[in-house]
């Protein structure tokens, strides 16, 4: 009967693979930190970027909106891609000034400078264009009022003109003044529109359509909404409405004249921040 082979015990210590790949582990260890010392980063324009997108977006404090309380951001992605040029400008600028630093006060107060420029620089194409159309003066003076914030370019337009008491359909007679202004909005399709409604306090009368202010003031924008969708094919993207009743008026409803004022439409044109 043949006789067994006794069996080798394992020699002590790790195997001698794993030497080798230590060996190799601790070169690429020392390859990928000679690398990351030849390398740079640039702190400074990596904070601008960070800061402004917290700025601007509050992409890094809540998710809070970027335009206003309650609205949509639809045109986020449009103001998004507006944005390489504005960091490009930035970095720029502190190459130019490399030894000097700049806060995320100053960066918000510069970002909201060059915001501002360009809501003013907005204002002005669109009140050409709404001379152009003839919307400012003639039969339609006094149809339409422009305000220029920091943000977006307002245009206030006369309820009266738009609606009849208690009604949320488009009169007839402002058909034309109504296209002409759609003509003008139309060259604004990718900024961000939004229509919002207004009534005065006046309740609305027994058997309307229509059960209060708030529920007419969104019918009313809506009317506009969809005219423009429809009639003047724009984007819903780029588009969005609501009412706000009898808020947040701009005269006193103690008298005829304020409470004219307060039924009213705004569409607000906001701004996107370029680099021109």
């Amino acid at each position: 009967m043949a006789k067994k082979k006794k069996q080798e015990a394992p020699a002590p210590g790790s195997p001698a693979w794993m030497a080798t790949f230590s060996d190799l582990m601790n070169l690429l260890l020392t390859f990928f930190i000679l690398l990351f010392s030849m390398s740079s980063v640039d702190v400074s324009k990596f904070e601008e970027i960070a800061a402004s997108l917290n700025a601007s977006f509050s992409i890094f404090d809540s998710g809070s909106p970027a335009i206003t309380e309650g609205g949509l951001i639809s045109s986020g992605v449009s103001q998004l891609n507006q944005l390489d040029n504005y960091y490009t400008s930035m970095g720029t600028n502190q190459d130019e000034n490399s030894d000097e630093d700049i806060s995320e006060e100053e960066l918000k107060d510069k970002y909201d400078e060059m915001q501002s420029d360009a809501t003013e620089e907005l204002g002005g194409k669109v009140e050409e264009d709404l001379e152009g159309e003839g919307l400012l003066s003639g039969e339609y003076e006094g149809f339409i009022d422009m305000e220029i914030t920091s943000q977006y370019v307002t245009l206030t337009l006369n309820g009266s003109v738009l609606f009849n008491s208690g009604r949320a359909e488009i009169k007839k007679d402002a058909a034309v003044f109504v296209d002409k202004l759609g003509d003008v909005l139309k060259r604004y399709n990718d900024n961000l529109i939004e229509i919002r409604g207004y009534t005065d306090s006046v309740p609305v009368s027994a058997g309307n359509k229509y059960d209060d202010n708030m529920e007419l003031s969104q019918a009313r924008a809506y009317s506009v909404y969809k005219f423009l969708v429809n009639s003047k094919n724009m984007s819903e993207e780029s588009l969005e409405c609501s009412g706000r009743g009898e808020q947040e008026p701009i005269a006193s409803n103690d008298t005829a004249e304020g409470r004219a004022l307060n039924r009213r439409v705004e569409i607000r044109i906001y701004s996107i921040l370029t680099n021109e």
